[in-house]
């Protein structure tokens, strides 16, 4: 099994981060955005390590076996707090166990509600669909998204 490591953006290097953010595959998947050079990786993650030192939020680089896989975190979105996970796609696979990790966080946290949305390029998720309070359709940034309401008590 890979080893899984969450690390402070402070700890990651901007140039770490560009070909992941980059990616065409991932891409697809993320509401639209210019491609990242140098300063806009930097001013990205700038902004990550603002969300992260919000009140219950919390935002990570993942490594795995060593080598950057992604980001996740907890952050405040109108609101409501919000689960992202984005994973380059040679990782796919290990999404489930970074979301239990999560959920862990969100305990840890005392919150009620999570939502995670799933641009409409995505799949269903039937997990998150059987666990879900609620799924419903979303619009953000004139892209539809399939929205996923989880109480964390249920989780």
């Amino acid at each position: 099994m890979s080893s899984i490591e969450y690390i402070k953006f402070e700890e990651v290097a901007p140039s770490e981060f560009m070909p992941l953010l980059n990616q065409h595959k991932l891409r697809e998947h993320l509401v639209d955005h210019d491609l990242f050079d140098l300063e806009l990786a930097k001013s990205w993650m700038a902004n990550k390590i603002k969300v992260d030192s919000s009140c219950g939020c919390k935002v990570r680089a993942i490594f795995v076996d060593a080598n950057l896989a992604g980001w996740c975190g907890i952050q405040l979105e109108d609101g409501k707090y919000e689960i992202a996970i984005v994973i380059d796609e040679r990782y796919w696979g290990i999404g489930m166990r970074i979301f239990n990790e999560m959920m862990i966080w969100a305990k840890s946290f005392n919150h009620k509600t999570l939502f995670i949305h799933f641009l409409d390029t995505r799949p269903e998720y039937k997990f998150l669909r059987k666990i879900a309070k609620n799924v419903y359709q979303s619009k953000f940034m004139e892209r539809n998204f399939t929205t996923y309401e989880l109480e964390i008590k249920n989780v």
